[in-house]
């Protein structure tokens, strides 16, 4: 299992963060993907590493983003 963690900037509530779960969700790969609005912190886990470009784009298209890795 891989552990890859994101910081991200924006959301201000569990809607944001079950947002940007769902999108992340649909990167391939991905297993599973804790979010919190709280801190930022993303937390996606996998069988092999994922693309991080795709996490990103992910993220976005959620309408955040992603500030750097935590």
């Amino acid at each position: 299992m891989t552990t890859t963690q994101f910081q991200g900037t924006g959301m201000t509530c569990g809607h944001c963060a079950m947002s940007v779960r769902e999108e992340v969700q649909e990167v391939p790969g991905v297993d599973s993907v804790e979010v919190s609005h709280q801190s930022g912190r993303l937390t996606v886990i996998s069988a092999e590493p994922v693309d991080e470009a795709a996490v990103v784009a992910a993220v976005e298209e959620a309408g955040y983003q992603v500030v750097g890795s935590a």
